[in-house]
């Protein structure tokens, strides 16, 4: 995929542009300089072709002295990875020492340089621009990202340097990736097992909680098939959050989970299954998500144990994180080592039966033979001096999920929706589930009453 690498100082505005170019807020834009640690890619859509966009942690300045030497690293790579790049600058702020350092560094590569000068919101503030003349670039532009002016001429401008897109017809190229969200509280091994997918330090690792802050999608391709891996930011409690970059940062997490195809959901082995990982998993069912549970740091259970059989151990720590994470039981959990590369190869063939499950289908005729000898085995019990009779029993097609992973349901025509307890709900997905497992997958119960057009889904 063709690509273009936003660089600059911190605060000038480059997630604002990347994200009135992706068209959806991806980069966290806040004035706290240095808000961007790790490089963020999505697509741009505005020109004649699309092509992908690298958003980059700031430049030469130390708002964030921790992370100041891997961010360099950071938009040192993209720049190597990008075919053009946008240097931004801020128009309100004049030319800066730190703007002139960048320009040094930036007039010795040989790819193409446009100079867009930001924050120009205003035809007034036009003049603005004519210190940043002196870096000597040939091309030269003022935009006003906030409010989207020069967007359409800068879009225009960055794919004359770009190569020509890939030929149609390619049904591989051209195959919408599957989403795949890496979820979890901090520190356990996110971005480390990002990294070991993709053999690359593409995000920041580091041990220091809530390295991440950005969703990151990552374009990943394995085979012949095609993904994009979003690391996430650490999911805290409320209360432990300690400043609103990060409230920003869990809530897009959040609003990650509800937008994957599928979830991995990293859990640290050497410290078992915690309240907050129960409450991230809730999430994930709360939001119907294909789910795998990735247990890391599996090498520092078997160096720390140092008793029974791998085979035991396997069995012991399986056992215990199912227990703790019963009510998502539908998930296969993978034992795995991001630091030593262990486990990645399963973690892929999981996510394969995964997609392969979600285009089964289990026909009319044997899922209500199936429902029949169940309530006719354990019938329905009595709430409210009523019992729930169901009439007939479906699998819709799902028009209105993500076409990748599509989620199964079932549509049952009822004489009550209210009448199906969880117990019997559970009954019923476990007997259904024998027949057509699904794993990974939730199964969705939808209900539509006697004399009623519309289903629902009962809470």
């Amino acid at each position: 995929m063709r690509t273009i690498a936003i660089v600059g100082r911190p605060n000038v505005g480059k997630s604002a542009l990347f994200n009135r170019l992706a068209r959806k807020r991806i980069s966290i834009v806040h004035d706290m300089p240095g808000v961007t640690r790790d490089r963020i890619t999505a697509e741009c859509t505005l020109g004649q072709h699309p092509f992908t966009i690298i958003d980059t942690g700031g430049i030469g300045s130390d708002a964030d002295a921790t992370f100041a030497e891997v961010v360099e690293m950071e938009v040192q790579i993209a720049i190597e990875t990008s075919d053009a790049i946008l240097f931004v600058v801020d128009g309100h702020d004049g030319l800066t020492p730190v703007d002139q350092t960048i320009a040094q560094r930036l007039r010795k590569i040989s790819k193409p340089v446009i100079l867009v000068v930001n924050k120009i919101d205003h035809p007034n503030h036009a003049p603005f621009d004519a210190d940043f003349a002196r870096l000597g670039f040939r091309e030269m532009i003022n935009v006003s990202a906030e409010h989207g002016h020069g967007i359409a001429q800068l879009v225009e401008m960055a794919e004359a340097h770009l190569p020509p897109p890939s030929p149609e017809g390619d049904d591989d190229e051209n195959a919408p990736p599957i989403q795949i969200a890496i979820v979890g509280r901090p520190n356990v091994g996110k971005s480390s097992l990002v990294n070991a997918i993709l053999e690359d330090n593409r995000t920041l690792v580091s041990p220091i909680s809530g390295t991440t802050r950005d969703a990151i999608d990552i374009p990943y391709r394995r085979g012949n098939r095609s993904y994009t891996l979003i690391d996430t930011a650490g999911i805290r409690p409320r209360g432990k959050q300690e400043n609103s970059v990060e409230v920003f940062s869990v809530i897009r997490s959040e609003k990650t989970i509800r937008r994957a195809d599928l979830c991995v959901l990293v859990i640290d082995a050497s410290m078992g299954v915690t309240a907050q990982d129960k409450k991230i998993a809730g999430l994930i069912q709360e939001a119907h998500k294909p789910c795998i549970i990735a247990v890391n740091k599996w090498d520092l259970i078997k160096e720390a144990k140092g008793f029974g059989t791998r085979k035991e151990q396997l069995a012991e720590t399986l056992e215990a994180v199912r227990a703790e994470l019963f009510f998502v039981d539908y998930a296969p959990i993978i034992l795995l080592s991001a630091l030593k590369s262990e486990g990645l190869s399963r973690l892929f063939r999981q996510i394969e039966t995964v997609r392969q499950g979600a285009k089964k289908r289990i026909s009319t005729g044997p899922l209500n033979r199936l429902i029949g000898e169940a309530m006719e085995h354990h019938p329905p019990p009595l709430k409210g001096g009523k019992r729930l009779k169901i009439m007939y029993a479906t699998q819709p097609d799902r028009h209105d999920d993500n076409d990748a992973l599509p989620t199964p349901s079932i549509l049952f025509f009822v004489n009550r929706a209210d009448l199906m307890v969880d117990a019997y709900r559970k009954y019923l997905e476990n007997t259904i589930r024998k027949e057509m497992p699904w794993p990974g997958l939730p199964l969705r119960f939808l209900y539509r009453e006697r004399g009623k057009r519309q289903a629902v889904e009962a809470e």
